[in-house]
């Protein structure tokens, strides 16, 4: 082990792609991996869509045990961190090995949110955020295929709206149950949400929105019934599709400032600098002075830059420019830039009547781009965007307008 040890603790995006940076830079003898899952760090999109849908569908790992072997870098797998001492730089794994470190990066992602009226274990009812949790619900699902069962999906965000999709495609009757009064409300404008739903319930996808939850019946183990809006639904199998949190326990235990995420500047660094964190669990400031936590593989994969260059002494800003998509069964929805509280929208046609975009501006200049079935326009889009987005709405709308000669 180097004299100047990195430690990163997580099994995600964010620490895959800073273990590829510090490679790259010939800097992976320092560094030691550490992840509570027994995986090496993998592709995690396809758990909610193809991994479900195909059965033959193996793990697919971002890069081979060899890689990390070959580029000095240590692993721990299975083993969670339980305790961070940092007067002594040293963190604790459950095993009771002691890992040194002059840097630690907390990768640590975000854990499912659950209900408080639920206990845990209940047999039929499950949450999909890893490797395990999707391997047990792909099984659950087939079996379910076979028995002629319904699926209940709690929530109506991106995890769950791509689950009841890939469940559609299997065959399954399908019901999605959202609280709020549309889906994906912090999500994406509204006018998309209402064009999300129409497109589920196009799939044959019951979907029920600003509903009342009033209480569970549990019997044995399991989940028999809720009550929805003053009636009984009954359950056969349901899964908890309402939102993450950031996994910053760790950081609370050790004293770092944590609101929202654990709190990082925009090089990346904690309260403490010999610590930083990056991807789904950092809160970091933003160009407006607004601190933000972004779940998204862009911002995981953005954030781990910017960390390897302050691991290696350089002066980096976190600046990109934040984007996303989604697969919902034959949609997707890809977007560029966050969404201004009060906007100009203007919708831009697509190739076919699947495919548009909605342009949001604000003053005259574009602020964020939502494209479905539009790929070319979502990349475009993003130019404009890091260009400076100063441009007018009519061009925007009219799609005999090259986006491209927006940029001259």
């Amino acid at each position: 082990m180097s004299a100047d040890p990195i430690v990163i603790v997580g099994g995600g995006h964010a620490a895959a792609a800073l273990c590829a940076a510090l490679a790259e830079a010939r800097q992976g003898g320092r560094v030691t991996l550490v992840s509570a899952e027994y995986e090496l760090p993998y592709q995690r999109p396809p758990l909610s869509k193809g991994f479900l849908k195909k059965a033959d569908e193996t793990i697919a790992p971002h890069k081979a045990a060899a890689w990390y072997a070959e580029q000095g870098i240590q692993t721990h797998l299975g083993e969670p961190v339980v305790s961070i001492d940092r007067e002594a730089r040293r963190v604790l794994l459950r095993s009771g090995t002691r890992l040194a470190y002059q840097h630690l990066v907390l990768a640590t992602g975000t854990r499912a949110r659950t209900l408080d009226a639920l206990p845990p274990g209940l047999s039929n009812v499950h949450v999909l955020r890893d490797a395990e949790h999707a391997r047990s619900l792909r099984i659950r699902l087939s079996e379910m295929v076979a028995a002629g069962r319904r699926l209940t999906v709690l929530g109506g965000g991106f995890i769950g709206l791509e689950l009841a999709a890939s469940a559609r495609q299997l065959g399954l009757d399908v019901t999605v149950l959202e609280v709020a009064p549309r889906l994906l409300g912090r999500s994406v404008s509204a006018p998309l949400a209402e064009h999300v739903l129409a497109h589920h319930r196009s799939m044959g996808t019951e979907v029920q929105i600003g509903v009342r939850i009033d209480g569970f019946e549990l019997q044995e183990g399991r989940l028999l019934s809720m009550q929805v809006n003053g009636n009984r639904m009954a359950v056969d199998e349901m899964v908890l599709g309402i939102g993450a949190v950031p996994e910053a326990r760790l950081a609370a235990d050790c004293g770092l400032v944590v609101e929202n995420g654990i709190v990082v500047d925009a090089c990346m660094r904690t309260s403490d600098p010999a610590i930083l964190a990056i991807g789904d669990c950092a809160a970091f400031p933003t160009a407006g002075g607004v601190r933000l936590r972004l779940e998204s593989v862009q911002n995981a994969n953005d954030q781990a830059r910017t960390a390897a260059a302050t691991l290696l002494g350089r002066e980096e800003p976190y600046l990109a420019l934040p984007w996303f998509w989604s697969e919902q069964g034959p949609m997707r929805l890809q977007m560029a830039g966050l969404l201004p509280q009060s906007a100009q929208t203007v919708r831009r046609a697509g190739a076919n009547d699947h495919s548009f975009t909605l342009f949001h501006l604000h003053e005259g200049r574009l602020l964020c781009a939502e494209s479905v079935n539009a790929p070319l326009d979502h990349m475009m889009s993003r130019k404009v965007i890091e260009a400076g987005g100063l441009v007018s709405a009519a061009s925007l709308a009219d799609p005999s307008i090259p986006l491209k000669s927006l940029l001259v």
